[in-house]
């Protein structure tokens, strides 16, 4: 009897609620913008350098764990089918089948196969399969196998009239199924039946397995069927009322016996190998699509999904399980305990249960409806600390503890089994064991500060306040009151700091490290193996979290979860390191949070869920980074695809390089960092970078060595790719250029020698012109000094003959005067013949012409040109007159002419008439002054 619909809505509200109450690996989804091709994708496969090829609605994709390539479809049609086998691509698509090889440049070609076989193809014959098997290569479509030999080069065909939907490979046969008719063995290159039952007749194959020896058919709608000596019987396992209820395209089984199946509408469902479901992933969950076309498993237990929208990579072996609170019910994770069977979660909506390893929803705790910040199991009871005071979780229901109404941070048990310490908004309080029941004891005064992280140490209790530092505080023995609060200055405001004790010893952290108290010293110590929990420029919080059941030591960290556990043969400390994206969704800084559930298995809270952590899927791996292409572009033109096996010397002009490198690493929190060095270049690694390509531009000559390594989370790539290449001098510095410059050097030093030695030539005849010039000019002042000299001595001379003149003139005027005084008296005297001969002497005296013949001598002695000029210029003058001259041209008044002269001054005046008529001077003209002027 068919249920009803409400029965039936109500069954799959069920089964979707139980799926959905599950945890599940991460997904990385591809889009088709992260491909660059169509949405629809078809087959999957994986070449031994564990690329991914990805058959497209345009052709084929290449992924090498960095970028996509899209190689276009060799016909422009749908390529529907790709099998990587040794070095070749085999791809099938519409009426055409080949493979892909790589050239010496990294980059694929396709042979086509079926041109080659001169394949005659059926109307419209579209490829769906490959498979291959010992030398062979089948092609499967819907009317046809072909069957290729790889050593012979020819190829044997199957044909049906029924459709071929698929065909499988198992324990090394080919299987196939014709609609309508039966399954198919082939043998010999011949089709045998294997089974026609009404089950294989009437319902599509998905994929045929092996199962104890026994062939295991899963049909699209009716689940998985077992042939047993002939005999198809239904495979009754819990998941088979899952199955009937959907419709499954593509299934594979996984390498650990498990199940992947691929649907029409709800994802891809993952089963046990005994038919348990142990989770479903679709769209909510993190698909792309829930049409899933193709199923791979890769080298390394990743699922691979060719959905009809993207492309989809399941971490199947992901140290991370998650569970993702769609609904927002949950809220951010602070805390979480297993506790009887039950796993508990305290979020910042209340606290949340569900029994564990049970496929069902979290249920709300009623009376813990605020923030939940921790859960403590003791006494064999479950404390849970929240916004409202405290609680005891009693077979799922809360007893909330009366006398707390301040928010409760942490719960430790105090001084023995009978008293618990907490740790509240402000302060401390005292809970006690009375009759069996847990109540209220009294709160310890004398310290009202927040105390979220305490701990009770060396019969003190330290109390940290990431905005007021570390207090220790003295209890009195009643636990009344604090006796004693002390603050440690060094200790002051630390963001994000916390307390704790581990291994008998009080740690403190904050971002400089971790600091270990001594109590001799009274004072925090720095701890360098614990500090290396986390390094500096990583550091998020200072948060500590120990699983006391583990003895387990754990520390978060940017990209990193660290922690210290014992070893479990010398119990020596050992730190451990996991790593991780930064999109791993971690928990609330300040409020991380980590709790064991059972053997490796630990959870850890986050902002929207939860994630599971499993520390056996733990492991380091050693990767490889290979550099996939280089390219080489001048300035101007298109980048060309440099051969690297054969080509490592470049022509100057091309000087600007592209490198492109990869690790084939697919896991969705883990992060691929890529860093490099340039040998000739630069002397240092550069900084880490997720990009996997750079560019070298204008590179100067010279020999270069390039070199790549990676990080995959905290794994150095276990080599270093390098490419030697140099760069050729450009034209005008190879050697024929050089020995050019060399002679054109030589040319113009000749060149040179001569111009400068003419130059220096002409230099030396303008200096020594110019020697000569100033020696002239020396010599011209010299003969105008000795002529200053000379003039100065004719002046002197000139002056001296003047005054002598001078002193000539004033002698015979003063012997005329004289001489005239004494004739003046004797002419007073008559008659005397004496006298008159006297008198006669006297005037001989006067006019003697042997003075004025001095007189004139000195006079020309004195102005030598003067007489000569005036007789020059008046022709018409007398001795006398130019004796007249003479006497004006000294200065001389009439007065002292007229002794000279022997005349009256009087007479003196009529000469100078007279002279004044015989030069025609004017009447207002000065004769002394012409006669100075002449």
């Amino acid at each position: 009897m068919k249920p009803t619909k409400p029965l039936f809505f109500l069954i799959i509200s069920f089964l979707f609620l139980i799926v959905n109450s599950q945890e599940r690996p991460p997904v990385e989804t591809y889009t088709a913008n992260d491909y660059g091709a169509e949405t629809q994708n078809w087959s999957i496969s994986q070449s031994k350098e564990k690329y991914i090829y990805v058959a497209n609605n345009n052709g084929l994709l290449e992924f090498n764990g960095a970028k996509w390539k899209l190689y276009n479809s060799p016909n422009q049609t749908i390529i529907r089918s790709v099998c990587v086998i040794n070095d070749y691509i085999y791809t099938g698509g519409n009426s055409e089948f080949g493979y892909w090889q790589k050239n010496n440049l990294g980059f694929l070609y396709y042979t086509s196969l079926s041109k080659e076989l001169n394949v005659k193809f059926l109307e419209d014959e579209e490829f769906w399969n490959i498979i291959s098997i010992d030398d062979y290569i089948l092609f499967q479509s819907l009317k046809r196998i072909y069957i290729y030999n790889k050593t012979s080069k020819t190829f044997i065909t199957i044909d049906s009239d029924n459709i071929i939907y698929k065909m499988f490979k198992v324990d090394g046969y080919i299987y196939f199924q014709k609609t309508k008719v039966g399954v198919f063995k082939i043998e010999n290159g011949k089709s045998v039946l294997v089974s026609d039952d009404e089950i294989l007749k009437n319902n599509r194959l998905v994929n045929v397995f092996s199962k104890n020896g026994n062939l295991l058919f899963e049909t699209e709608n009716q689940g998985f069927y077992i042939l047993e000596n002939n005999n198809l019987n239904k495979w009754d396992i819990p998941a088979n009322d899952i199955l009937s209820k959907i419709s499954v395209f593509r299934s594979i089984e996984l390498n650990d016996g498990s199940y992947y199946l691929g649907t029409r509408s709800n994802g891809v469902y993952h089963l046990t190998k005994n038919g348990d479901i142990i989770y479903n992933i679709d769209v909510i969950h993190g698909l792309s699509n829930n049409t899933v076309h193709g199923l791979f498993e890769d080298a390394e237990n990743n699922i691979w999904l060719a959905l009809e929208n993207g492309i989809n990579c399941i971490n199947l072996k992901s140290p991370f399980s998650i569970y993702e609170d769609k609904n927002g019910r949950l809220g951010t994770v602070y805390t979480s305990k297993l506790f009887n069977g039950y796993l508990y979660l305290g979020t910042n909506q209340g606290l949340f249960y569900k029994k564990i390893n049970v496929d069902e929803p979290f249920k709300g705790i009623d009376g813990v409806k605020d923030a939940v910040w921790c859960l403590v199991e003791t006494d064999n009871m479950l404390f849970c600390g929240h916004d409202a005071g405290i609680s005891i979780i009693d077979n799922n229901l809360a007893k909330k503890i009366n006398g707390i109404q301040q928010g409760t941070w942490n719960i430790k048990p105090f001084i023995n089994n009978n008293l618990l310490l907490l740790g509240t908004y402000n302060g401390l309080y005292i809970l006690e064991k009375l009759d069996n029941n847990w109540v209220f004891k009294n709160k310890i005064k004398g310290f009202d500060v927040s105390s979220k992280f305490f701990e009770m140490y060396d019969n003190h209790i330290f109390v940290s306040h990431e905005y007021k530092g570390v207090f220790k505080l003295s209890i009195s023995k009643d636990f009344s009151n604090f006796t004693k609060v002390e603050k440690y200055p060094e200790k002051a405001k630390e963001l994000k700091s916390s307390i704790l004790k581990y291994n008998n010893d009080l740690l403190y952290v904050n971002k400089e490290g971790v600091f270990k108290y001594n109590s001799k010293q009274n004072k925090f110590l720095k701890d360098s193996i614990l500090s290396g929990l986390f390094k500096k420029d990583e550091y998020t919080s200072g948060k500590l979290i120990l699983n006391e059941s583990t003895n387990i030591l754990w520390a978060f960290s940017k990209k990193k979860l660290s922690y210290i556990s014992p070893d479990r043969i010398s119990n020596v400390i050992k730190l451990n390191q996991i790593s991780y994206s930064e999109s791993l969704p971690i928990g609330l800084t300040g409020y991380e949070n980590i709790s064991h559930l059972n053997n490796q298995t630990y959870l850890i809270g986050t902002t929207n869920g939860f994630i599971k952590l499993d520390l056996d899927k733990v492991y380091n791996k050693s990767y490889e980074v290979s550099i996939n292409s280089i390219t080489k572009s001048t300035v101007k033109k298109i980048p060309e695809i440099v051969n690297k096996t054969t080509e490592n010397v470049f022509k100057n002009k091309y000087n600007n390089l592209r490198f492109n490198y990869s690790i084939p690493e697919f896991q969705k929190y883990l992060d691929t960092e890529y860093q490099y060095l340039v040998e000739g270049l630069y002397p240092d690694w550069s900084n880490w970078s997720t990009n996997s390509s750079t560019l070298l531009e204008n590179l100067p000559y010279g020999d270069y060595v390039f070199k790549v390594r990676a990080r995959v989370g905290t794994n150095i790539s276990k080599n270093i790719e390098t490419f030697s290449f140099s760069i050729e001098r450009p034209w005008y510095l190879v050697n024929s250029m050089l020995l050019v410059y060399v002679l054109l050097v030589i040319l113009f030093s000749i060149f040179m020698h001569h111009v400068y030695k003419r130059y220096y030539r002409k230099q030396r005849e303008k200096l020594l012109e110019k020697t000569t010039q100033e020696l002239a000019l020396k010599e011209l002042e010299n003969k105008q000094q000795l002529m200053r000299f000379n003039n100065d001595k004719l002046r002197q001379d000139i002056e001296s003959k003047n005054r002598e003149l001078a002193s000539s003139t004033m002698s015979l005027i003063k012997k005329n005067e004289f001489l005239n005084s004494i004739k003046n008296e004797l002419l007073n005297i008559e008659g005397n013949k004496a006298v008159k001969n006297v008198i006669k002497i006297i005037d001989r005296n006067i006019n003697n012409s042997d003075d004025w013949n001095t007189f004139e001598e000195a006079f020309n002695n004195a102005d030598k040109d003067f007489l000569k000029k005036i007789k020059t210029a008046h022709p018409s003058l007398t001795p006398n007159d130019l004796r007249l001259c003479a006497y004006l041209r000294l200065n001389l008044s009439s007065k002292e002419i007229a002794p000279l002269l022997n005349i009256s001054a009087r007479s003196v005046e009529v000469k100078r008439y007279r002279l004044r008529k015989k030069m025609n001077l004017q009447h207002e003209s000065s004769l002394t002054d012409y006669i100075l002027e002449v």
